[in-house]
């Protein structure tokens, strides 16, 4: 983007000092800050600097990145902090009562200052030079300065070189400016940090989540210990295929994704072949990668958020973080036990939005335990004075670094086992009981609580990917799978029906479908393929070995759904459970298979081990040494 070479000449009559231009601010107005690593830090400064003459000015934001020098308890009398998404520099003040936070939708932002509901005196932003055609750009942070600009009775803005020509809506006319205060200093930046190991077991499921053509939303949210989830989603989706991207953040992880060629947005509904966002938070690596790009398309809020809007991409993925869930699916996001954290942002915008969209997914991320371990953020009742972000009515799914847990649409009594069945394993147990005592779960399920806890349930998970292209991912079974258990089993042909249990069954009873999903982890073990669906997932398989102490052999079985058939999941069902029983010291196989089931007889003749079998009355008996 060529700028005005001339352009302090051609508006010298706007050009002032970043102090000169602080003098107009007055006692008890409120004047906005720009957003995240846009602020302007000079302008923050000068106006920091004259607290001895002002009182009572309040300072409006979303969240900035600057040192926020006026977040200081000794200037409290003088500067009255509002913001609508508490970050870390200004966090202890309002925690401590001397801010304030506004919990909001984020794209009620806009209409709450265009309404004149919250009016503005003062606009602190920052933009580039203007053009030849006196138009100059938001840069890096369009978000809800836009409408700031637009209704602040003053606007001061810092002219920077270094900020970013960005494309979309992010024009203004130099003339919509009241002040101009020319400056050349390095843009914010915020740091990059390796993603902490929860965070990739959480964003690895997450992935698992997203299909190819989907377009995509990376929540801005945090989580004290292990950083943010959405974000480190990103490292997990190179491999995809035609992704899009439409959110209101962006950081350096995108560039990645971007060369990778798994994002090109050529699958869009809206804003098809672009990155639509609304700010940008990241290094200079990313500032230069947007600068004067057309692939990325930076609108105001007020669009990237609106729901509708949101609602009518195709496949559209919300991905947020949460603090605390409660075993009826409410999610705490913004603060935990009457302490804020940080704020409601996009959160319900795009958890409504991906819940419009055709084959979408409102996504829900969380660490188990908090950074220490000592609790849990699966709970049976939220700590009091934690508000409910995500309602119960509108959760989807929930994601821990133990597995994925879809809610929507279920009971009470499903969204607990599913809840529990995701919760760190010191606290399944506990848990269980809890529900039973609130009635959550029936009383005759007293006393199964330790069924929850599954020895080396990470060692268990697997994937396999089949010759369509589809990938099957295995897993421990869980009591939350009784539902999509006794729908595999009705599922079955009679034929199958006949080969797994030797014999003609039209019906299984509740005590049946419990015994598959209600298992002794610590003898026995069952794992489940399962795909991903609309409603959750889906199981397609099912393998099984009991074990016998006395011989310390397992008898093994499984079971494939007809139209899984024929595709290697046996084999490999079978390879699993070896590497599993090997693990635990089992010293090998057993298995009855009837005569006419063939395929059962080439899985086991082929395995590659010692195998002995004998017929008796049209039932083969297998033993497969180790």
């Amino acid at each position: 983007m060529k700028y005005d070479q001339d352009w302090q000449q051609n508006y010298k009559n706007m050009i002032s000092t970043s102090a000169k231009a602080l003098s107009n601010v007055r006692p008890g107005q409120r004047v906005f800050i720009g957003t995240g690593c846009a602020e302007p830090v000079e302008l923050v400064a000068a106006l920091t600097a004259r607290a001895g003459s002002l009182a009572d000015v309040e300072l409006v934001q979303l969240i900035t990145k600057g040192k926020a020098p006026y977040a200081d308890k000794r200037l409290a009398d003088c500067f009255k902090i509002n913001s609508f998404y508490i970050g870390s520099n200004v966090r202890y003040m309002i925690q401590e009562g001397m801010g304030d936070y506004t919990p909001i939708l984020m794209s009620d932002v806009p209409r709450l200052l265009n309404s004149g509901v919250l009016p503005l005196d003062v606009a602190l932003i920052q933009v580039t030079p203007p053009n030849q055609r006196g138009k100059v750009s938001l840069g890096i942070s369009v978000d809800i300065v836009r409408s700031a600009a637009e209704n602040a009775s003053l606007v001061i803005a810092e002219v920077n070189p270094n900020m970013p020509w960005t494309h979309g809506n992010s024009l203004m006319d130099i003339y919509d400016l009241d002040i101009l205060v020319p400056v050349d200093e390095p843009i914010i930046e915020r740091d990059t940090h390796s993603p902490h190991p929860i965070s990739k077991k959480i964003a690895a499921e997450v992935a698992s989540l997203i299909p190819n053509g989907a377009t995509v939303q990376f929540g801005q949210g945090r989580v004290p210990g292990i950083g943010r989830v959405p974000q480190a989603v990103m490292d997990f989706l190179h491999e995809k295929k035609d992704l899009g991207i439409h959110t209101e953040m962006i950081s350096d992880s995108i560039v990645d994704l971007i060369e990778s060629g798994a994002v090109n947005g050529s699958r869009k509904t809206v804003d098809r072949g672009r990155v639509t966002t609304s700010f940008c938070m990241g290094s200079k690596k990313l500032y230069d990668y947007i600068d004067d790009n057309p692939l990325f398309c930076f609108r105001p809020t007020e669009y990237v958020n609106d729901a509708t809007v949101i609602g009518k991409q195709k496949k559209m993925v919300a991905i947020n973080m949460a603090l605390e869930i409660d075993l009826t699916g409410q999610v705490c996001s913004d603060s935990v036990g009457g302490r804020f954290y940080s704020g409601i942002g996009g959160q319900v915008d795009f958890n409504r939005g991906a819940a419009f969209s055709e084959h979408g997914r409102a996504i829900i991320t969380m660490p188990s335990t908090n950074e220490d371990g000592t609790r849990s953020r699966i709970v049976t009742t939220l700590q009091p004075g934690s508000g409910v972000v995500i309602t119960r009515g509108t959760v989807h799914y929930v994601v821990t670094e133990y597995g994925i847990a879809y809610l929507h649409g279920k009971s009470i009594q499903e969204r607990v086992m599913a809840l529990i069945s995701i919760a760190h394993p010191d606290y399944r147990e506990q848990l269980f009981q809890e529900a039973i005592e609130y009635k959550y779960l029936r009383p005759d399920l007293t006393g199964l609580g330790d069924r929850f806890m599954v020895a080396g349930e990470e060692f268990m998970r697997t994937s396999h990917l089949l010759k369509n292209g589809t990938q099957v991912s295995f897993r421990s079974i869980r009591p939350t799978d009784e539902p999509h258990m006794r729908d595999l089993l009705y599922d079955l042909s009679q034929e199958t029906i006949y080969y797994r249990f030797m014999g003609r069954q039209q019906r299984f009873t509740h005590r049946q479908v419990q015994d598959f999903v209600y298992i002794d982890h610590r003898r026995d073990v069952a794992i489940v393929g399962t795909v991903p669906e609309a409603h959750g997932e889906d199981i397609i398989a099912v393998g099984r070995y009991y074990l016998n102490e006395r011989t310390n052999m397992a008898e093994v079985a499984f079971v494939i759904r007809d139209g899984w058939q024929s595709q290697g999941l046996g084999t490999f069902m079978f390879r699993h459970l070896i590497t599993i029983a090997k693990r635990n010291g089992i010293s090998g196989f057993t298995a009855e298979v009837l005569r006419d089931n063939r395929r059962m007889h080439a899985i086991f003749n082929h395995s590659g081990y010692k195998v002995k079998s004998t017929l008796e009355e049209g039932v083969y008996s297998f033993e497969i040494d180790f």
